[in-house]
């Protein structure tokens, strides 16, 4: 089944608490949580803290998707706040596989995000090592940014090595995906749809997630 993962970063903050509570009533699979350092990406969000609160009032499995410069800093942070899974980026990691072991020993599953510009070649050498890649769709940074078409090509391309060296690393895509696009981008090989204003933006979480269910159907 194909996941749905809301994006808080779309969240109404004022009543963050209400609002991913009513994304678990409405069925979503797990939370997204993009964390933005100012750096890497130009804007700023949220920290451990957060992380640590929203895990305490949900059972949904936290996906934290690091957007900073130098994630080894605070990988511990996070890890100690209750990240199910913990991303980085290819483009901010300077020592990806020692990065990712320190991740995976801690007992959380490690994914390395790539930006739609960065080649799937950047990963030849970590790939079976990983339990998730996120493929931006979006150049990262903001919210409500318009799908990059190009992407679902290396989202095809990335799904057809992961078949055939036969390992269980999951892909997630992120930015722009909405109900017009959805089921393109899952039957490109997406096994998780991260969304954000398409989600939060919408007048009825769970008619949304019906929606989507019907139309992801079958893949």
């Amino acid at each position: 089944m194909i996941k749905i993962a809301p994006s808080i970063l779309s969240a109404d903050f004022m009543r963050l608490g209400e609002e991913i509570r009513a994304a678990e009533a409405a069925g979503a699979d797990m939370l997204h949580l993009d964390i933005m350092d100012g750096h890497f990406v130009p804007n700023i969000t949220i920290g451990p803290a957060i992380v640590g609160a929203v895990k305490k009032i949900t059972s949904l499995p936290l996906d934290v998707h690091l957007m900073i410069e130098e994630p080894d800093k605070f990988l511990s942070d996070f890890i100690s706040a209750g990240a199910d899974y913990i991303t980085i980026h290819a483009e901010a990691s300077v020592h990806m596989h020692r990065t990712v072991q320190r991740i995976k020993e801690s007992g959380v599953k490690a994914g390395v995000s790539l930006n739609p510009a960065t080649p799937l070649c950047s990963l030849d050498n970590i790939l079976p090592d990983l339990d998730m890649v996120l493929l931006m769709s979006v150049n990262p940074g903001f919210g409500g940014q318009e799908f990059i078409p190009g992407v679902l090509d290396k989202i095809k391309t990335l799904r057809q090595v992961i078949n055939e060296k036969g390992i269980g690393v999951v892909i997630e895509v992120d930015g722009g995906v909405k109900p017009d696009n959805a089921r393109d981008v899952a039957a490109a090989g997406s096994d998780i749809l991260v969304m954000g204003s398409a989600f939060f933006n919408s007048e009825d979480y769970g008619k949304l997630m019906k929606k989507l269910r019907e139309m992801l159907k079958g893949l």
